[in-house]
């Protein structure tokens, strides 16, 4: 079954493309209610748009979680990362010793006419120090995934999904498997 995944960000394609065979594309603005719950962003995104384009689509919604931040900067990662980057994100955490964090993705699937679905992936870590590592994007040179001693952009060397992302993925995948049957 194909999907319709709406998104601009090349990265988020790349992952979704290693769980579909066939994922159609359409890179569309779109308005964002403003919520700290990224899968109420998601869902009622993923809703409109279905509503608006008269198909199924797939909206992916996902943010860090700095507990120490109250939960900041969460659904608006993008653009608290796009204005201040990751060294203003670490500035913030200047002399806090509570580190952890966690990424959260939230998938939104609707149909015309449905209310939509939301699948969940959730990652718990910390952040580091300092940013590390040269692979990945966003926030990997600074999240530290639990058990590990190394950022995602120490540990991802092929643009492989984070395990959060992974999570939400399969899913959509297997909601989607279950209703073919």
């Amino acid at each position: 079954m194909a999907i319709t995944l709406v998104t601009g960000n090349a990265n988020k394609i790349s992952e979704f493309r290693r769980f579909f065979d066939e994922l159609d594309v359409l890179n569309a603005e779109y308005p964002e209610l403003r919520s700290d719950d990224p899968a109420e962003v998601a869902g009622t995104s993923a809703k409109a748009l279905s509503e608006n384009l008269g198909g199924a689509v797939v909206v992916e919604d996902s943010g860090l979680f700095i507990v120490a931040l109250k939960d900041f900067p969460g659904t608006c990662t993008k653009y608290v990362t796009g204005r201040i980057g990751n060294r203003g994100i670490l500035r913030l955490m200047k002399g806090v010793s509570n580190r952890k964090c966690f990424y959260k993705s939230a998938i939104g699937y609707c149909e015309p006419g449905n209310q939509p679905v939301c699948f969940i992936g959730v990652e718990e870590g910390r952040v580091a120090m300092s940013e590390r590592g040269k692979y990945g994007w966003g926030n990997d040179s600074i999240f530290v995934p639990k058990g590990k001693n190394r950022t995602y952009a120490e540990l991802k060397s092929g643009g492989e999904p984070g395990r959060f992302r992974v999570e939400s993925i399969k899913k959509l995948k297997e909601f989607l498997a279950s209703r073919d049957n």
